[in-house]
């Protein structure tokens, strides 16, 4: 059975930091492209953040190096680090896989996350 857990949202202050993970299980970690998306309040679901099998990198240009995703093979695990948070950044995060670098979003996704970046 395939699953994706995300953690680490909350509340936080504009100019704070977060880090979510997302633990998978039920399919190859290491052979699936991990995506992060995000969804606000009446707004599209937005790819965020991209990391492919052998480390390589995407991000939305709204991130502005703000944010880095990253994973840890050994853990089924990615990771994406948030800094310097906007309230613009208010959103559930989405962990998403897939099996290829050229489609996305992937198959697989998690419930999601809530984050709130609010004084």
């Amino acid at each position: 059975q395939v699953r994706l857990v995300e953690s680490g949202g909350g509340l936080v202050q504009p100019g704070g930091s977060l880090r979510l993970s997302c633990a998978v299980s039920g399919f190859t970690f290491s052979s699936y492209v991990m995506n992060w998306y995000r969804q606000a309040p009446g707004k599209e679901r937005e790819l965020v953040a991209r990391i492919g099998v052998a480390g390589r990198t995407n991000y939305a240009d709204s991130i502005e190096g703000r944010f880095t995703i990253s994973r840890d093979n050994a853990k089924n695990t990615v990771y994406l680090q948030m800094n310097s948070l906007k309230p613009e950044d208010t959103a559930v995060y989405y962990c998403n896989a897939g099996n290829t670098w050229y489609r996305v979003p992937g198959d697989y996704w998690g419930q999601g996350t809530q984050v709130v970046v609010s004084s």
